[in-house]
């Protein structure tokens, strides 16, 4: 009996899996942090004998070369990929043996043009006639057929952006008429990676019978399907344009040793040379006091796609945490995206980190707040929205200013004077807005609040 076993990665939203018939093990789509996958087969008192990549990942650095050497596995990879080091190639149709498993290749072009998907079956006996039968253990999808969705089209420029749209249509309809629908579908992407083309349906499990019944790539025609793709791509993540030069390269497992420490005078440095010193505490913590200069990005789910597309690629990056656990675990998460090495880092107290000089505070708010303030002598103060195009056409403040999150750093010169109450969707994007724009001497004030209460506030709404 064939059992996969996923393994999650929330903050990129992309899944691996560990495939295995109790004795040999495939694991497909590795994140770089290889030693989950390497306890979890020691737990499994399975042998990694074959690795696979469904494409060159653009929103992660892989794992899969430094597993397969140290597992001293096959590695899988397109025969069309370019890559620079040794692998085992596969094509459209090439059927590989793993233990009593069989992999087969199939094309399904479309979030890239090499992308592949894997059908994984094996040989099971009937429990009643002993008659043997082969049986699909999944169809691993990568980022082509996702849950109720499909990977995003747009990550190799817009000169092929339309010509993968339509190839996404038709690897999805290849899997729907060439699999059966009792077929279970395993994707890598959908579980809130920016390599959806929209986020997938809050599930999971899904088989290729369910996906004919709800996915739109599987209900609407092609020009239907590829019109609302089009429509609904938005800006993805800059730090992208780094990993699938990394992946072809063939990365390096990475260096999780504890970062040197670094004390207040080191920090104060740090910071006037124009380096990166985050604070990973929650934004309630580092409003009520954090370094003057240094950056909000609370750790959770968010934190390394945010922290990656904002950083100037290459800038020298220190961490100041509650804690060494903290640390370490954004230490790992960055390094999933490439940022191999933190330069310093501190944990404690803001007190202690700013020495000499006072803790700075920042002031959070509510909707109710922003609107009061609207209505108060003295005038309206700057509205800044940093949420992204589509969730501004969507609805947004009248009179707001619109500069996404990711635009923010290039365009602070185009805020007016005066104090700026940044907003986005529930808080996150805004405190982080909020520490940019302090860092810089702006007055600001960041809204920490659902938008979804802002109309009832009594603030005046507008659509694009």
């Amino acid at each position: 009996m064939v059992e996969v076993l996923p393994i999650e990665t929330p903050p990129l939203g992309d899944r691996s899996y560990l495939v295995h018939d109790g004795e040999a093990a495939l694991v497909i789509d590795p994140q770089r942090d290889i030693d989950r996958v390497i306890a979890l087969a020691a737990d499994t008192g399975v042998r990694v004998t074959h690795v696979a990549e469904t494409h060159v990942h653009n929103d992660y650095v892989t794992g899969g070369l430094a597993l397969a050497q140290a597992a001293d596995a096959a590695y899988l990879l397109n025969a069309d990929d370019p890559v620079s080091f040794d692998r085992t190639p596969v094509r459209e149709g090439d059927l590989v043996q793993i233990g009593r498993m069989q992999l087969r290749a199939l094309a399904t072009p479309g979030h890239t043009y090499s992308h592949l998907a894997y059908v994984v079956e094996a040989d099971v006996v009937e429990a009643g006639d002993g008659v043997t039968r082969r049986e699909i253990a999944g169809v691993f999808t990568g980022g082509s057929l996702l849950y109720g969705s499909t990977g995003r089209t747009d990550l190799l420029g817009p000169d092929a952006t339309a010509a993968l749209s339509h190839a996404q249509w038709a690897s999805a309809h290849r899997l729907a008429r060439e699999l059966p629908d009792t077929a279970p579908v395993f994707p890598t992407h959908g579980f809130g990676s920016f390599c959806s083309a929209t986020q997938s349906e809050a599930t999971s499990s899904s088989t290729i019978g369910r996906e004919k019944l709800t996915n739109p790539v599987l209900t609407q025609d092609e020009r239907s399907y590829v019109e609302s793709l089009l429509a609904g791509l938005d800006a993805w993540p800059a730090y992208y344009a780094h990993m699938a030069p990394a992946n072809l390269a063939g990365p390096a497992a990475p260096d999780l040793s504890p970062p040197r420490p670094a004390d207040a005078a080191e920090l104060r440095r740090r910071i006037e040379a124009g380096e990166w010193v985050v604070d990973l505490r929650d934004r309630i913590a580092f409003a009520a006091g954090h370094v003057p200069g240094t950056f909000s990005f609370p750790l959770d789910n968010r934190f390394a796609s945010y922290l990656g597309w904002l950083i100037p690629w290459g800038t020298p990056l220190t961490l100041l945490g509650d804690s060494p656990e903290q640390v370490a675990r954004a230490q790992r998460e960055v390094a999933r995206i490439g940022i191999d090495r933190i330069a310093a880092a501190a944990t404690g107290r803001p007190e202690t980190w700013a020495g000499e000089r006072a803790v700075a505070s920042l002031r959070l708010a509510k909707f109710g707040d922003l609107a009061a303030a609207g209505g108060a002598a003295g005038g309206r103060p700057v509205v800044l929205d940093v949420r992204r195009r589509l969730e501004w056409a969507e609805g947004h403040i009248a009179g707001a200013v619109h500069i996404p999150l990711h635009e923010l750093p290039g365009r602070v010169a185009e805020l007016p004077p005066g104090e700026v109450w940044v907003h986005c969707e529930s808080g996150y994007r805004s405190v982080v807005a909020a520490s940019m724009l302090a860092a810089r001497g702006r007055r600001v004030v960041g809204v920490n609040d659902d938008f979804a209460n802002a109309a009832a506030t009594g603030l005046a709404m507008e659509r694009a």
